[in-house]
């Protein structure tokens, strides 16, 4: 198969690593806005089968006489790139995978072109990160293994091995995305209704092999599709994993109106938005830069099996590859959406339209192949 990736930068680096080293893929085009940028990582990759091309994924046209070469494009760009990518996909009749973005309904707008997708003959899956993505394939797996599906719990993190202060926590992934996630509600169910509530709130402590005690705290997004999948659900709740003490100390933040987008304020006469000067101010400080992060994950799928109460409990710890220097979230992120593409294209997935991961992905074939790349998730079934 041939495979396209839209983004140089570090999810579509590991990607289009994990591609070339794949059997089944022939050739992987490697797409920036910034050749040199798509050069330097093809030279570091060094395969025959990775070759670097300029592309603007935000000119139509550009975008689809590139993709149209290839059997699927990951879309490994910022997820304002997303309805772009999977709308030119449909267009020119290719397959398309991105890594979600629920802000502003992102992911919303590009399960409306199941239709045309469907009428193309494609498959476009967006959310394949962590959360959502692998929560959501997980999460569809335990459900289609229960009679009856009563609640979904999910608990995610990307924190650093050793936590400094000032805030235990060092981010593996955008700080804009981050204070978004801290800063706006989230939805979830709860006794068959959905509801709203805060952020950066109800924490719960969690215990992993190796780590804890840790908190757990309601933040937005998490949720994503789930909601709309399993509208009848009991209860679905989504929250992510920190050290202790990280949700009060961003929660003050978040309550002196530092982090909210929308917020401006005057100093001196000039304009200014309060968040724009805390990232300049904690993202160097937050860098990760050489330490090692892992990644936490528990998925706990509940219902009724077999006239007994049943829990599927999916569990996660993964660990920065040191001899690559590739943090954590990047190899849990890079190679789900790698593995999802490969199998759209070796036809393990082969129902046509748009679909979020829990509808689509088959999640036994899923644990195999991350397992394969050292990304290990265990299956425990409790009864009752």
């Amino acid at each position: 198969m041939k495979v396209a990736v839209l983004g140089s930068g570090l999810m579509g680096k590991e990607a289009a690593r994990d591609l070339v080293q794949s059997a089944g893929v022939e050739k992987v085009g490697l797409a920036d806005i910034d050749f040199n940028r798509a050069k330097f990582v093809c030279e570091k990759i060094d395969s025959k089968k990775i070759h670097p091309y300029k592309v603007d994924a935000g000119n139509v046209e550009e975008l689809a006489a590139f993709i149209k070469n290839y059997d699927v494009v990951i879309n490994a760009l910022f997820y304002s790139f997303n309805e772009i990518v999977a709308r030119t996909a449909v267009e020119v009749g290719v397959s398309s995978v991105d890594l979600g973005g629920h802000i502003g309904e992102v992911t919303d707008h590009v399960l409306e072109l199941h239709e045309g997708a469907k009428a193309a003959g494609v498959t476009i899956i967006p959310d394949l990160g962590v959360a959502p993505g692998m929560i959501n394939i997980l999460s569809g797996h335990g459900a289609g293994q229960l009679e009856e599906l009563e609640s979904i719990r999910l608990y995610v993190g990307g924190i650093p091995v050793h936590p400094d202060p000032p805030i235990e926590y060092n981010h593996v992934f955008s700080m804009e995305g981050l204070l978004d996630h801290y800063t706006d509600a989230s939805t979830i169910i709860r006794n068959g209704k959905k509801q709203i509530v805060d952020s950066l709130t109800e924490l719960e402590e969690l215990h992993f092999d190796r780590f804890g005690p840790l908190e757990a705290f309601h933040t937005s997004g998490g949720t994503s599709t789930l909601i709309k999948s399993y509208p009848s659900i009991e209860t679905l709740e989504y929250k992510t994993i920190r050290y202790p003490g990280h949700a009060a100390k961003m929660k003050l933040l978040v309550d002196l109106k530092l982090t909210g987008n929308e917020h401006v304020v005057e100093v001196n006469g000039v304009a200014v938005k309060p968040r724009d000067v805390l990232l300049k101010t904690i993202d160097p400080i937050l860098d990760l830069k050489d330490k090692d992060d892992v990644v936490l994950l528990r998925v706990q799928v509940g219902g009724r099996k077999n006239n007994d109460k049943a829990t599927y409990q999916y569990e996660m710890v993964t660990y920065k590859d040191r001899e690559n220097q590739v943090t954590a979230m990047a190899r849990a992120t890079a190679n789900t959406i790698s593995v999802v593409a490969q199998m759209i294209g070796r036809k393990d997935i082969i129902k046509k339209g748009v679909y979020p991961p829990e509808q689509i992905v088959p999640g036994d074939l899923y644990m195999k192949e991350m397992a394969k790349r050292n990304v290990n998730i265990s299956e425990r079934l409790t009864l009752e």
